[in-house]
């Protein structure tokens, strides 16, 4: 992945701290994913700092990757009671309910009531096939999945387009005069779960001024709110109002970056496709991360990271017993793919200022998998991090007591914690830090 971020395995040589073993337990070489994709935004921040050099362990990598976080001493459950496996006639199938819209479509396109019972959408499963749950659902615009095998997946015609994707792209699509990076690169972020917060998250954490702007009508998750949006700034804008779209094309206007993670289409009616962006903003960095690869025919689908690792074989691999699917020790897909977008953004910034042009930036939750699936690398044994206090940091904010994990890589003279943790959701206003 270093070609793509205009780097190379010397200068990884120079400028990577690595700390030796594996914390992430699995069959797959997840310690390897998540330590990689790190220490990809790491050197590309370094890149970006005149060459300073990163440091990471991965007992700290581990621990933000798994969200040991705690509110008040209590964690927060990571699913929802109807998100997880079902088993189905002739197989099993993953769903995803944790937001209440999504558990909504769930229930509708199973036929059940709005409060029926897990016991309950068992049982509306367990007599279909797999198939014509994620058939049916999907239909009505919710998430489930049928469980597939490795091969099954790379066969399909889905899996077939995502292969033929880069792991990472980092491209200039048309000519523009050089912009010289400024001191807090602004990043204006349009992203949800979990990979693009992830992404901009590592982005502030390197001193951008990071806004995420959510739709009113769209609440997000106390507990992922808290991990993720560290140290950014928090808006509301309903881009059905005309003045807000005006609002949000000044903010772009001004901005460096412009980081999205809806599916493909969703924004195209407010201005926000990234050919019209870059005619109307050609000094914009435009990263965009979704599901699934935009040109095959999940390419408009709703994903999560579950969702990916059930559909293209990683459950059935992470079996613990061999007959049901399990999953990976953390949302590995997400964080992954986060840290590799913003090892992107980060390069395309660079190379902006030294190569002028317009830049894009593309990542994919299912390439991502691809390559975990696919590659020689090995974890050496893992040994799990029982106790992950010594690897958060208290703070107050306006939820609490707040105990979270630090960055999972440090760069020689930059901040090792992030600036704040624990604004509120949407509170703060729609402009840019007037200090940076």
């Amino acid at each position: 992945m270093l070609p793509a971020l205009g780097l190379d395995e010397g200068y990884a040589a120079a400028h990577l701290d690595l700390a030796t073993g594996s914390a992430l337990p699995a069959a797959l070489p997840v310690n390897t994913l998540a330590c990689g994709s790190v220490a990809a935004a790491g050197l590309a921040g370094a890149a970006l700092r005149a060459g300073e050099r990163v440091h990471i362990d991965p007992r700290q990598v581990a621990v933000s990757f798994r969200n040991e976080q705690t509110v008040n001493g209590k964690h927060e459950p990571g699913f929802a009671p109807l998100s997880g496996f079902f088993e189905a006639r002739d197989g099993w199938v993953r769903t995803h309910a944790n937001y209440p819209h999504h558990l909504v479509r769930l229930l509708r396109a199973l036929g059940l009531a709005e409060d029926a019972t897990r016991e309950e959408a068992a049982a509306a499963i367990v007599d279909r096939s797999a198939q014509e749950v994620e058939d049916v659902v999907t239909a009505d615009h919710g998430i489930a999945v049928r469980v597939r095998t490795v091969a099954e997946w790379m066969s399909s015609e889905a899996g077939r387009s995502v292969a033929a994707h880069d792991l990472l792209r980092v491209a200039a699509t048309a000519t523009a005069t050089p912009v010289e990076v400024p001191r807090r690169p602004r990043v204006l972020d349009l992203t949800r779960v979990l990979a693009g917060p992830v992404a901009t998250r590592a982005l502030a954490q390197l001193g951008c001024d990071v806004l995420r702007v959510d739709g009113p009508h769209l609440p997000e998750l106390e507990a992922l709110h808290l991990d993720t949006d560290a140290g950014k700034r928090s808006t509301l804008f309903d881009l059905q109002d005309e003045h807000a779209r005006h609002r949000l094309h000044e903010l772009l206007a001004e901005a460096d970056v412009l980081v999205t993670g809806y599916r493909p289409g969703a924004l195209a009616a407010y201005g926000l496709d990234p050919d019209h962006l870059a005619e109307q903003h050609p000094h914009l960095v435009c990263a965009t991360l979704t599901a699934w690869t935009p040109s095959g025919p999940w390419g408009r689908r709703r994903g999560f990271d579950s969702i990916v690792q059930a559909a293209t074989g990683i459950a059935l691999i992470e079996s613990r017993d061999g007959v049901s699917p399990g999953a990976l020790p953390a949302q590995a897909l997400d964080h992954a793919t986060g840290y590799l977008l913003a090892a992107g953004v980060l390069s395309a910034l660079r190379r902006r200022a030294t190569e002028g042009g317009t830049w894009r930036v593309e990542a994919h939750l299912a390439r991502t998998a691809h390559w975990l699936l696919q590659t020689d690398a090995l974890d050496g044994p893992a040994a799990p991090v029982d106790d992950p206090a010594p690897w958060l940091v208290e703070s107050s904010s306006v939820y609490g007591r707040v105990a979270q994990s630090r960055p999972a890589f440090g760069i020689d003279d930059a901040p090792r914690e992030f600036a704040w943790v624990g604004r509120r959701w949407g509170s703060d206003e729609g402009v840019w830090d007037p200090t940076g």
